[in-house]
């Protein structure tokens, strides 16, 4: 995983976790690594990935059972819900890129096309 220097590295975690969930790698109830093992996959300091957890876990997007491990919400609403926060946030990104690029409306269904094609 290559993090983005211009971003707090915990922040990128949380992300990429919420990501992996939504893609079904850790699905909802799934137990998550623990921190060092999570730590250690991510090229990170466990106190970096801790935080990371203990701001999921605030999130209510994962909890912990003690001596079990950490785990991703039982609730699929929770996860659908975080799914579509990633997807307008793409979305918002997507725009703002087009934008800045003086992309025209004709150029732009083109690019929607080939967005469905590759959905398909």
């Amino acid at each position: 995983f290559e993090f983005d220097p211009n971003w707090p590295i915990y922040l990128q975690i949380i992300e990429e976790i919420k990501k992996r969930a939504v893609r079904g790698i850790y699905p909802p109830g799934g137990r998550l690594p623990s921190v060092r093992e999570m730590a250690l996959q991510m090229g990170v300091n466990p106190n970096t990935m801790a935080r990371a957890y203990s701001e999921l876990e605030r999130d209510t997007f994962l909890f912990t059972q003690r001596g079990q491990g950490s785990f991703v919400t039982e609730t699929p609403e929770r996860v659908e819900s975080e799914r579509e926060r990633l997807a307008e946030a793409a979305v918002r990104r997507f725009v703002s890129e087009i934008k800045e690029l003086g992309t025209n409306a004709r150029q732009v269904t083109h690019l929607l096309d080939e967005i469905k094609e590759a959905l398909s």
